[in-house]
């Protein structure tokens, strides 16, 4: 455990947004250059494993991070037996937005710069949902289903990150045609080996060190102060 970790403020928060209940996760470091809000995948929850691993880098690299359920419990036990809401792609960016402003009505928090960060098809609600939120300066998808928000890609503005596994060659070939339709600063990056769910050993690790960098990179305080006066 690093010394952010030791000395992160980590608490469990609830978010009326929407007319519903949404239950999560904040950690946050002192001195945070930034807060990234997770958005996970099809399936998943906040409880993931994966995400918490990527987590507790992001905050090992000073960042706050705010993990939560983009679907209530009661829309959970529906989906466990329908399958129908995690590919509501509407529903779920529409979820995100809302989880947003309700960062940005709290103290501590909304003068942080923000970030998401999506892993299958919660990278396409990141991205859908950012083009709502001017606030959102940096995005990272891990195995990302980014062609299932190819209408609002063209709209993105925040800086985007796309990583895939090597293994992963259906979802390679998506991630790159929906970088040749973003118009934002955007990159593509490739894990070696690594398959959909990053499971190889070391491949976890290394995508989510890519996307610490990237989320530091694109984190000037200065830069979102602006565009928030903009």
């Amino acid at each position: 455990m690093t010394a952010n970790q030791r000395t992160a403020d980590s608490r469990s928060v609830t978010m009326r947004v929407d007319g519903v209940v949404l239950h999560g996760d904040l950690q946050l470091p002192p001195d945070a250059s930034g807060l990234v809000l997770f958005a996970h995948g099809s399936g998943s929850s906040r409880n993931s494993p994966r995400n918490r691993f990527v987590a507790d880098v992001l905050v090992t690299a000073g960042l706050g991070t705010l993990l939560f359920d983009l679907l209530t419990e009661d829309e959970e036990r529906i989906d466990l037996r329908t399958r129908e809401l995690r590919f509501n792609i509407p529903l779920l960016t529409a979820r995100l937005a809302a989880a947003t402003g309700w960062v940005l009505e709290q103290d501590g928090l909304q003068e942080l710069p923000l970030g998401y960060f999506g892993a299958s098809t919660g990278a396409a609600a990141a991205l859908a949902a950012s083009c709502e939120r001017p606030e959102i300066v940096a995005i990272v998808s891990r195995g990302g289903r980014p062609d299932l928000a190819a209408p609002r890609l063209p709209q993105v503005t925040a800086a985007t990150l796309l990583i895939v596994g090597g293994n992963d060659h259906q979802v390679i070939e998506l991630n790159r045609d929906a970088l040749a339709q973003l118009q934002c600063e955007a990159r593509i990056e490739v894990v070696a080996r690594a398959t959909h769910l990053f499971e190889e050993p070391g491949a976890l690790a290394q995508a989510a060190d890519r996307a610490a960098s990237w989320f530091v990179q694109h984190f000037p305080v200065l830069e979102v102060a602006a565009r928030r006066s903009s």
